[in-house]
Formats: C-alpha cells, structure tokens, sequence
C-alpha cells in the first residue's frame, strides 16, 4: 500500500467510507484495493454505474446506520435481556428494511441487476409490530401486556392515596414544613418538616438536608400504603422483564433474517456508497481491458477544484511504451504523473473516474511510484538514496504488466551521473517492457527519449508572456525548464545570466574570426583529390546527441531562441558552430534543437563554401580541384574534423 499512499489512494478511500453509513461498509470502502481479474474489476466497476443509474432515476435508498446492532446480536445470542432502547434499534432496522425493498422494487425498471436484491431482503413484519406495540418512547408500553397495564394502575392508584393523605397533613399543620409540598426521596413519599418539629410528625427519618434544618420523614399513616406501593413496584419490574426477555427470544428467532438483511444492507450501502462518490465527482465508467495502453482524455485530478483543475489528455500503449514529461519546476508535471496512476488505481478498483467515459485503462500487477522527497533522518537516507531505494525495490518486482511513475528521474546527486543514471533506468524500464511515465529536467533525457523507439516526449505548457505554468499536457514535444527566460524576466541583471548561461551550456558569446571558424566544404563531384595542410586537427570521440547535426542544419538556439546555420559538426567538447546573423559562434549542443535539416534547405551536393567560406579559401580550395600547388593552404577551424 506505500505506493497508493504516495498518490493519495488512501484519500481517495476516506472520501468514498464518507458516503457510506454502516461500519462495515465503510470498512470495506477502506480496505478497496484494485482487483487483478480483468472479469472481477469489470464486475465491481459495472456494480457501480448500475447503482448510480439507480440513483439518478430513482432517487437516494433508505439506508440504515444500524449502529451497536452486531453487538446487540450477541448480547442476545449469549442470553442477556435486551432493554427498551435497545428493541428500538432493531425496530428501526425493520423498517428501514422495509422501505429499502419497497425502494428496489420501483428501481426494477430501470433494469438495473442490483435492484434485484430487494428480493433478498426479509420484511419481519410480525417483529416489527410486536417491538412497536411493547416499546414507546424508550420505556416498556402500558399496554404491553394485560398484566402490566393491571399493576401499573394499582401503582397509580396507591401514589394518589399517599399524595393524598401527605398533602392533607402539609395544609393542617404548615408551620411544622419548610416546604408545602410532598418531596420523593428516593423511593419514598415524604414531608420536609422543620428540625424543631421532628417529634411533632411520628414516622421514619428517610433523609436530612445539607443545613440539618429540615428532616424528609415519611408519616406513620403511609406506611402501609408504602409498603404497598413497593410491593407493586416489584411486581412491575417482573413484569417488564418478563417482556423484554421475550421479545430478546423474537429477536433471537429471527437473526437468521436478520443477518441476511444486514448482509444485504451492508453490500448495497457499499455500492451506492461508490455511486454517490461518482456523482460528487462528476465521474464516469471507463473501459477497463488487459491490453497495454492507457488513453485519458478530459480527464483531472479528483482532488483538485473541479472548475479550476486544466483536463488532462494522454496515452500511453501500442508503440509508445514510456513517457517523459519536461517542463518548468510548478508546471503541473508531477499532478499529470500522479494523475496517471491514481486515476489507474480508482478504475482497477471498480470506481468511476473523472475522465470522459471514452477513456481506456490497461489492468496493471503493479502500479510502482517514486516520486516526492524520501528524505529519512532514521534511517539515515538522503533524497537521492531514497529515490535509489526506491528504483531498485520497482525494477525488481516490475514487469511487462506493470506501471511504473517515476518523479524527477535522476535529480538529487551530480548532474552528469544523475543523467546516466536516468537513461539507464528508461532503458532498463523499455528492457523490461512495462508502461511507464517519468519526469526530468535532464536535456540528455529528453535526447534519450526522442531517439529511443518506443519512448515520447510530452511537456508542461508555459506561459513564457505572464510566466505562468498552463498544466496542460502536450505530447510530442520536450520541454524546457525556463529557468533563464524566467530570471532574465523577472529582473535578474544580464551578466549574472550571461555568466548563467555560459556555466550552464558552455556557450561562446565571443565572435571567432572567419579564419578559424570554418571547415573544408565538400567536394565537388568529379573533382580528383589534391594536397592540402589542416592544422590541428585532433581526432577525438563525439558525443552521439551532439553529432546529429550536419552542416547547413538550421537550428534554434536557446534560451534566446534564435535561428542559425550549422557551420561546423561538433568538436570533442560537444560544441557545434553555427552562425547567426553573420557571426559565427560556438555554441553547446545541449542548447541547440534541430529546426529545419540541410536535406530540405539545399541540394545533395551544395557547395557550403558560399556561405561559409572566406574568399581566400575558397580561391585555395578551387586551385585545389584543378592541381598541385606547393604551400597552397586552407585553413580549418581547431577541432574540426573535415567533412
């Protein structure tokens, strides 16, 4: 369950247990986990519209709390005698059964299969009317039983007579009393006479005031009729018990029905419990398959602000088996992975999903997460560690039905190997054939993944004018983390980002004269070879991202997004020459983005050396394709190879 609490699952399950009124169905509502039998999943997830169907054309079910009622069960199972308070729970539970029948019955029309367990339901109208003719209003009825009703006017009767005779004593004799009427002490009728006429009223002291000013005695003239009373009051008491106890033993006749109503009350509490959270999240049934891909369209996170949340459309499957999202830090990336899988785990679990209901789900074994800061003080782990932790534990049980979210893929540890780290782990995650989704900031990533079959590129869309995030997803196009574009917006002074940029790219802003700057054009076709000295020509490794730029390329370079030629291949260093404007500068392949190839600006064999060339090498280049000539020279740009 980890994972599902790093996306927020577990919310997800408190918000649904509110919808529902019994324990156990709200128990259930807790423990939902997503189903791996793509028959079982379709099952609950069609359990769920067809409850919502119900509700929308017939209205909410009654639906019972049915509070205590397990434990009262065994309180009768066990032999205990059930007391007025607590028949009313079961007689509340009766006809809430009733009118959830009588509900489901109206709800057969809308042809819904769940309606149908109404037939299920046992009325126990008998019960029902025995618990309410006994019990009113929290005590045992009068009428009970003939005997009760018999022995409870004897006792009004006999109270009467006492009141009778006490209040006649109280108007002989008022100076005697504090108070002028008869006060029940206990048990007892009794008169407050005053402590200096305690000897004036022969009876029983029952009770003193606090002050000792006043004595509670009960007169010698009521005591017979005390006795009475009290002999009636037991005689009441056996009674009432003598109900009660037999309407524990109805209710112990019965608890077959009963359970079987409670177990149908549970289970459809439960299923309009997921309806009713459909309905507040504007939710949909999605279609659920065990083939490879995930189509989400119109689609938000269910806890984000429904009028405010931007949807989110994406797929994943068929030849696209990993995505990278790119884009600035607060751009939405990590909410679009964590709607991703959330989304998957609602769906998989039989829960509508807000998302239009054309959206597709793949049944996944797995749904694996990193993402968030795993920092750990306990356990001595720092952010990258945690992350490392973390991969390591998904790539060992992932699979080809898994999906796999990783958040910041590579981040926290020296960018270099941070990078490394990163493409191996897509490359081993595309090895394993899992489905995956992953967020970077690394430039290599993104190279990575545009050249790598069977990964995508998808960005964050950013609003460079206002600066600010859109969270709108656009796949197919890596994104930039807008890091100077935003600093250099907000104010920040220009040599602090020049100084930026160059760290950061490794840019040359200096111009380079013409008389290093420049390569051997190609050759003409049907021209024979001839001498020529290159100075200084080092033959070293170019990396593969910064060699797939040719010559005549047209490029943007960034953050200034400028378009330029290419005049030179990249060196060792990973700089490619281009120029712009006329000035010709050296410039970090990581900055530059193909925009247009030479193969569709110019002719197969272009002579290059128009635009590139000075005069003087191309008079030394043409001498060149006639004959030789001693110490004719063309001078090459240091660290150039010749094309």
């Amino acid at each position: 369950m980890n994972d599902y609490y790093i996306l927020e699952f577990d919310i997800i399950l408190n918000k649904l247990a509110d919808f529902a009124y019994t324990e156990t169905a709200k128990a259930r509502c807790l423990s939902l986990v997503p189903y791996l039998s793509e028959r079982e999943a379709k099952r609950h997830l069609d359990e769920t519209s067809q409850a919502k169907h119900i509700i929308e054309q017939t209205g909410t079910p009654p639906l019972a709390e049915m509070t205590d009622i397990d434990k009262l069960i065994a309180f009768a199972e066990a032999g205990d005698m059930l007391l007025p308070e607590q028949l009313e729970k079961f007689s509340t539970f009766i006809a809430t059964c009733k009118q959830l029948k009588q509900f489901l019955k109206r709800a057969e029309s809308t042809g819904s299969e769940i309606a149908f367990y109404g037939c299920s339901i046992v009325e126990l109208k008998e019960l029902y009317a025995e618990i309410d003719r006994c019990i009113r209003n929290g005590r045992v009825d009068d009428r009970a039983s003939k005997a009760l009703y018999d022995i409870r006017r004897q006792i009004e009767n006999t109270s009467e007579q006492i009141k009778s005779k006490l209040n006649s004593i109280l108007s002989r004799n008022k100076s005697w009393f504090s108070d002028s009427f008869v006060s029940m002490r206990g048990s007892h009728y009794t008169l407050p006479v005053k402590r200096e006429h305690k000897k004036d009223v022969p009876g029983s002291v029952i009770e003193i005031s606090n002050t000792g000013g006043t004595c509670f005695i009960e007169p010698v003239s009521v005591s017979r009729l005390q006795r009475e009373l009290g002999a009636l009051e037991i005689e009441e008491d056996s009674e009432v018990r003598k109900i009660l106890y037999t309407l524990t033993s109805q209710i112990c006749d019965a608890l077959p029905e009963i359970h079987r109503n409670i177990e149908a009350m549970e289970t459809l509490d439960f299923l309009f419990a997921k309806a009713k959270f459909s309905l507040a999240l504007k939710a949909s049934p999605v279609r659920l398959t065990v083939e490879r891909k995930i189509q989400i369209y119109n689609a938000r996170h269910p806890l984000l602000d429904a009028k405010t949340a931007v949807p989110l459309n994406f797929e994943l499957g068929k030849d696209i088996r990993g995505v990278v999202i790119t884009g600035p830090n607060t751009g939405g990336k990590t909410v679009a992975l964590k709607t991703v899988g959330l989304l998957s785990l609602m769906a998989q679990s039989g829960l509508h999903v807000p998302a239009d209901a054309n959206s597709v789900f793949s049944l996944h074994n797995l749904v694996g997460c990193d993402i968030g800061d795993g920092q750990s003080i306990s356990e001595n782990l720092s952010t990258f560690s945690s992350h490392i932790k973390n991969i390591i534990e998904i790539l060992s049980i992932a699979s080809n039905e898994s999906l796999v979210l990783l958040d910041e893929l590579g981040s926290g540890t020296d960018p270099a190997e941070g990078m490394g780290l990163a493409v191996a782990i897509l490359e081993e995650l595309c090895r394993l054939g899992c489905l995956f989704v992953t967020t970077t900031h690394y430039p290599e990533v993104k190279e990575f993944a545009a050249s790598r079959e069977g990964l995508q590129n998808a960005r964050m869309a950013f609003d460079r004018q206002n600066l600010q995030p859109l969270f709108r997803l656009e796949v197919g196009e890596a994104g930039e983390s807008c890091a100077l574009y935003i600093a250099e917006r907000l104010g920040m002074p220009e040599h602090i980002l020049m100084n930026a940029s160059q760290t950061a790219y490794g840019a040359k802003d200096a111009q380079v004269k013409d008389s290093t700057t420049f390569p051997v054009s190609p050759k003409p076709r049907g021209q024979q070879s001839s001498s020529c000295i290159v100075r200084d020509v080092p033959q070293k490794t170019v990396s593969t991202q910064a060699a797939r730029f040719n010559l005549g390329d047209s490029v943007i370079v960034y953050p200034q997004k400028e378009i330029g030629i290419v005049y030179a291949q990249a060196n060792e260093k990973g700089e490619v020459g281009v120029q712009i404007k006329k000035n010709k500068q050296l410039i970090s392949h990581k900055r530059i983005k193909l925009h247009i190839p030479a193969s569709e600006l110019y002719p197969e064999d272009y002579d290059f050396s128009i635009i590139f060339d000075t005069v003087a090498n191309r008079k030394a280049r043409h001498l060149m394709g006639k004959r030789h000539v001693e110490n004719n020279v063309v001078i090459i740009e240091e660290g150039k190879e010749q094309p």
